[in-house]
């Protein structure tokens, strides 16, 4: 009776190291840009049993094509919904970020809405949860997480702000419509730093990036004029970075 053939990773004579997809979640909540991250399980043979990490897992060879594919799973398995906006940022890989040998990660940075979010612990977490991001450097959100997963969120954020300063980036966090001083507060909130007011709407009208509706939003000072992404619009990259608020212009 034949044989049946070896598979790729049965037949080659080099050990694989462990591969997975790790995926920074993030979306604006309480006008605070805030990650989603899972508790790990408790049990004693688990990694890092209890501590608060990235979502994400090893890649499946039986149902994950890609990379994205596998990072598009994770993220539908934990949020319910398909990123509008999916960014690979980087891999990283070692003999000792993961206590089970030697592993390489390939992490994916997602931004949604915070309205069609509905976070879900999967089988092999204890918790999930949204966190503040507080600020830049190594240590972004307030829980030590597992793994190597503080740089890996360090490195996403920093993707995001560098990213905000010249393209549209940031619209990704919105609902559908929106107003134009929603979309600054969001800019704002991921820039950690006032806009000045003028400067940025003319920036973005000029770019044909959102498209007027018929349609009004009450405030408590008057109604404001709704807008939406303008439709088949991709990621748009302005000329020159936008303008810090000035005090000039407080006091207009």
């Amino acid at each position: 009776m034949p044989r049946k053939p070896l598979s790729p990773a049965e037949s080659t004579p080099f050990p694989r190291p462990l591969s997975t997809v790790d995926v920074i979640i993030l979306t604006l909540l309480d006008d605070a840009l805030q990650v989603l991250l899972v508790q790990r399980d408790s049990a004693p043979d688990e990694p890092f049993p209890g501590q608060w990490a990235l979502p994400g897992g090893i890649v499946d060879t039986a149902r994950d094509l890609s990379l994205e594919d596998c990072a598009r799973r994770k993220l539908k398995e934990k949020t319910g919904v398909d990123a509008p906006y999916l960014e690979q940022i980087g891999s990283w890989g070692d003999a000792s970020r993961d206590p089970r040998g030697w592993s390489t990660t390939h992490v994916y940075l997602a931004l949604l809405p915070a309205a069609s979010l509905h976070p879900t612990r999967g089988g092999n977490v204890s918790d999930v949860a949204w966190f503040p991001v507080h600020g830049g450097g190594s240590n972004p959100v307030a829980p030590p997480l597992a793994f190597d997963h503080d740089r890996l969120l360090a490195a996403g954020i920093a993707r995001l702000r560098g990213k905000a300063e010249y393209t549209s980036l940031p619209i990704y966090l919105l609902p559908p419509t929106f107003t134009l001083s929603e979309l600054q507060q969001v800019f704002q909130a991921v820039l950690g730093r006032p806009l000045e007011k003028k400067a940025f709407r003319t920036r973005i009208l000029a770019a044909g990036l959102v498209e007027e509706l018929d349609a009004m939003r009450e405030t408590s000072r008057r109604p404001a004029r709704l807008y939406r992404r303008r439709a088949g619009q991709g990621l748009h990259y302005f000329p020159r970075a936008l303008e810090p608020h000035s005090v000039a212009s407080a006091a207009d």
